[in-house]
């Protein structure tokens, strides 16, 4: 067994142990918000939204982007669950920011193993047995986080199978400091109608 394997399964000795009256907490979010955020490890959307178990549905993806899977989880969300607020939220230093579609594709093609982030970018250091499978998937990368942010906001302030109802917020996450920041014009582009 992998020492992180471990440590995973140690802690969730511990948590369970003293789990309580999580286990009656109700499946609908507390709060009925939910938020899109990146998979980063240095947000806490807990901490830095202020949510307890229960309170909100909280999706993350590499970027915290508006893709085909996270809106299909925004629609679960309110339809099924009742949420009424979304929040996009990206984040200083993304490294979807990084790199491009071809430069992904590049290093897949090339190797499986994992890149190296230089100051130049990103360098393949594996030794063959690539795929160009990475070909087929827009990776949604990007160059300028704050109209990455007006982008998503507005995409799914336009998706069909988004109520108008439904005020669509954007913010970037300072990973210096832990403020958000909203964004200027998506609270226009995202506002409920």
């Amino acid at each position: 067994m992998s020492d992180i394997l471990s440590e995973v399964l140690g802690a969730n000795a511990k948590f369970s142990a003293d789990f309580g009256e999580r286990g009656k907490l109700a499946i609908p979010p507390a709060r009925r918000f939910t938020i899109l955020t990146c998979m980063d490890a240095r947000l806490d959307p807990a901490k830095f939204a202020g949510l307890a178990e229960g309170d909100a549905h909280v999706i993350r993806n590499a970027g915290g982007r508006a893709s085909d899977d996270a809106i299909r989880s925004l629609v679960i969300s309110y339809k099924l669950l009742g949420t009424r607020e979304f929040f996009v939220i990206h984040h200083t230093e993304c490294g979807m920011g990084y790199f491009s579609n071809e430069v992904i594709r590049g290093l897949l093609a090339s190797s499986l193993e994992t890149a190296e982030l230089t100051p130049q970018g990103f360098r393949d250091v594996g030794k063959g047995g690539g795929s160009r499978a990475g070909e087929y998937i827009e990776w949604l990368t990007f160059k300028e986080p704050k109209q990455a942010v007006l982008d998503d906001v507005a995409r799914i302030r336009s998706h069909p199978l988004i109520p108008k109802s439904i005020p669509v917020y954007g913010f970037i996450y300072d990973v210096k400091t832990g403020k958000l920041v909203e964004v200027e014009g998506a609270r226009t582009v995202g506002a409920a109608g």
